[in-house]
């Protein structure tokens, strides 16, 4: 029961890749003094609307964010919460002087820190007008990326920041720890640092140190691009978003009954006919191989591993509809705009199926660098549970076939999940016991888990009965109930060992949602408290005291132009 009513179109907002800057040769501007116009960087930003297209509860987060104070943003009033936090000592301040320092113990990591130091450049030029030089030419001062060092326990995405009167260092045995480095120290920066115009300053770091690592490795975010299509810059924004709260999956909802997304050479009228609409009717749209290899790696620029999905054997009227030949009567039904599930299926009998998923899984795999490739198999309800088992072990052959990892919605559970492979939990709780004993069964044989609760992480149910956009059939869920849960125990009474969980992930699916502003405000703020929920350590998790940290986002969004929800539960910063 996880798609359940009407979809929308979003419309292209570039955030612009910030590894693209204009000001990189700008001459630098006082720490205090107002940025001359025409010196912020190139960025391609949509104007912030703020239309109020939500409607309901909330207001809009309408209030601009202010220019830097004096005081230096505490280290530990990040999200989500850092590991180990030592404050202490003078801040360093970023002036037209201050440059990005890049050091690795080896050419790949050099050339991995001076793209990430570049990434970081093009974050702070636009506001603060500094011309903030890339290099490795080493020296006392400034921001230093260090890659490649540090101790074994920061892992492959821990980081070391330190910083104090000379300087601020950042350090990582690897890219991604490094990257989500730079994050934290954006956060530590006035909110108005995000903008892509010219602020003043002063830009201040306190002094101190932050140790930090994850708590799980897999922290995810899904973008239903099915129902109605979303652009590659609009899928491009979406991950900028994501990398800032160390976000490091994107889960690609690929296809559905409404609309087919990924261009499939040998059956090509997947994406043209099948891809031609969308919920309401709209004209639809898919990527080209070359769009979603960029989209490919985009993400991976940001430190996100991509993982495709194909629903199946269910969730495929439009591929049924583009190929006649895959229904069990030879008969092609009409494209579907509508929001109902599970009346479609695939003909598990026909061996021309398994051509097709074959062929699908085949090229999607070459496609995707990353471990993962997701078959679906949720809500298969005109599918028999044989037929169901029978499609499941040929479908999971495949993706072992071409060396990727099995995914599949929890469903998979009832058929017989392969060796290795991930079931990705969306029950609530009204889901009966029987189903959660049969996940819980899988997962004691070796299934690993993803928990994607549908009353506590589905980005679109409604925060209350007010709200205007998104769904309630999984209950109303506002910003403290998506962060109230532990995944570690979330399955605990069912039998699910905590070794069993990989990490927790939040989809956004799209029935009700119509343009980014909407998208927006949906996943934010509740999909920082996911973030922090997959990163920080259960001890750092008190509502009370992440509501006053979730509170101090606000500007930052504001700042960054995120349409987001103003709950009445959080004490967001006013004026």
């Amino acid at each position: 029961m996880r798609n359940v009513v009407a979809h929308r179109r979003a419309l292209p907002r570039l955030f612009g890749s910030l590894l693209l800057v204009a000001a990189a040769g700008i001459a630098g501007i006082g720490a205090t003094g107002p940025v001359p116009a025409g010196t912020a960087a190139l960025h391609g930003d949509r104007p912030y609307g703020g239309s109020g297209s939500q409607g309901g509860s909330g207001a809009h987060a309408g209030s601009g964010a202010h220019a830097g104070s004096g005081a230096a943003r505490p280290l530990d009033q990040v999200v989500p919460a850092p590991q180990r936090v030592r404050a202490g000592g003078s801040p360093y301040a970023i002036t037209a002087a201050t440059r990005i320092l890049v050091d690795g113990r080896s050419r790949d990591d050099m050339r991995e820190a001076r793209r990430i130091g570049s990434y970081l450049a093009g974050v702070l030029r636009p506001s603060t007008g500094y011309a903030l030089p890339v290099t490795d030419r080493q020296a006392p001062g400034g921001i230093r990326l260090r890659l490649g060092a540090g101790e074994r326990s920061l892992g492959a995405e821990g980081y070391r920041l330190e910083s104090g009167r000379h300087g601020v260092t950042i350090t990582a045995r690897e890219p991604a720890g490094l990257f989500h480095g730079v994050q934290t120290l954006r956060q530590l920066l006035p909110a108005p640092v995000e903008k892509r115009t010219g602020q003043r300053g002063p830009w201040t770091v306190a002094g101190g140190t932050i140790t930090d690592t994850p708590r799980y490795a897999y922290r995810g975010a899904m973008l239903d691009v099915s129902r109605h299509f979303l652009t590659a810059d609009q899928v491009k924004l979406y991950i900028d978003q994501l990398a800032l709260y160390k976000i490091n999956k994107l889960h690609l909802h690929l296809s559905d009954d409404q609309g087919w997304r990924i261009a499939v050479d040998s059956w090509p009228r997947l994406a043209t006919y099948g891809g031609s609409t969308q919920v309401g009717g709209g004209p639809g749209g898919y990527y080209t191989k070359d769009q979603y290899r960029d989209l490919v790696r985009y993400a991976a620029s940001r430190e996100l591993e991509v993982i495709p999905e194909i629903d199946m054997p269910g969730h495929t009227n439009a591929a049924l509809a583009s190929y006649a030949e895959l229904n069990c009567d030879g008969v092609a039904p009409p494209l579907y705009t509508g929001t109902s599930v599970g009346f479609s299926s695939l003909c598990v009998a026909k061996e021309v199926t398994y051509d097709f998923v074959d062929d699908v899984v085949r090229e999607l795999a070459a496609l995707t660098p990353g471990r993962y490739l997701h078959i679906g198999g949720d809500e298969a309800h005109a599918t028999s549970h044989a037929d169901y088992v029978a499609f499941m072990d040929r479908a999971q052959a495949a993706v072992q076939k071409y060396g990727k990892t099995v995914v599949g919605w929890h469903q998979l559970t009832g058929a017989t999940p392969v060796a290795g492979a991930v079931a990705q939990y969306w029950g609530y709780d009204a889901t009966g016991a029987a189903e959660r004993a049969q996940v819980a069964a899988a997962a004691k044989k070796g299934t690993g888990l993803i928990l994607s609760p549908a009353d506590r992480v589905y980005l679109d149910m409604k925060y209350d009965r007010s709200t205007a956009l998104g769904q309630s059939w999984a209950g109303y869920t506002e910003v403290d109930r998506s962060y109230g849960w532990d995944p570690a125990t979330y399955l605990a009474g069912a039998g699910v060992p905590e070794s069993a969980v990989l990490g927790i992930e939040a989809p956004l699916w799209t029935e009700t949602l119509a343009t980014s502003d909407q998208l927006e405000f949906m996943a934010f703020p509740r999909l920082l408290g996911v973030a922090e929920l997959g990163w920080s350590p259960a001890a750092t998790h008190d509502w009370d005291t992440y509501k006053v940290r979730l509170a101090a986002q606000g500007p930052r969004m504001t700042a960054l132009g995120i349409d987001y929800y103003r709950s009445p539960l959080v004490p967001w910063p006013t004026g």
